[in-house]
């Protein structure tokens, strides 16, 4: 039953993930999560931000943000990184991912979703059949819901790392 919350990985920060080799691996479009994911929450884009989405279009990625967040929040954090981006996205509802990778014309065979949330990024990602990397939170300042459903989390993070130690 937990499994559906599992991610395909789990990592330490967005900025360790090794993209050369995700696009060698055919990867074309990334979808990113914004708060706690990409910067902190609320936060503009930073320099990090920033360089990373550049490297990522070098590399050939279509890159669009996904967030529950709205229009506002979204532009304002994309006016740095200028990519596409669709906001309100009801995750964990299949359709916003759908519409994102619409949006960047990639399937789900080709994109990857990265975000720092079990129950609405990871799971909706992986309702819609996409490859998922859960990064651990930037920062733990947080709105309360979200504080709430962390401690949900831990439940099922617990149950992945050690499902992750029985692997060969």
């Amino acid at each position: 039953m937990l499994k559906r919350f599992y991610p395909s990985e789990y990592v330490n920060s967005s900025y360790v993930i090794n993209y050369e080799e995700l696009y060698q691996a055919g990867y074309r479009g990334i979808l990113f999560d914004i708060d706690n994911t990409l910067v902190s929450h609320g936060a503009k884009a930073d320099d990090k931000a920033i360089e990373l989405i550049t490297c990522l279009k070098n590399i050939g990625f279509r890159v669009c943000l996904i967030s529950n967040n709205k229009e506002e929040r979204v532009r304002t954090f994309n006016d740095e990184v200028h990519v596409k981006y669709i906001y309100n996205a009801h995750k964990p509802s299949r359709s916003g991912y759908h519409k994102a990778m619409d949006t960047i014309g990639t399937n789900k065979d080709n994109t990857i979703f990265i975000g720092d949330q079990i129950f609405t990024d990871v799971f909706g990602a992986n309702r819609a059949g996409l490859k998922t990397i859960l990064v651990k939170p930037i920062h733990p300042k947080e709105e309360i819901q979200i504080v709430l459903k962390r401690y949900l989390e831990k439940i099922v993070l617990f149950f992945y790392m050690k499902g992750q130690k029985k692997k060969p």
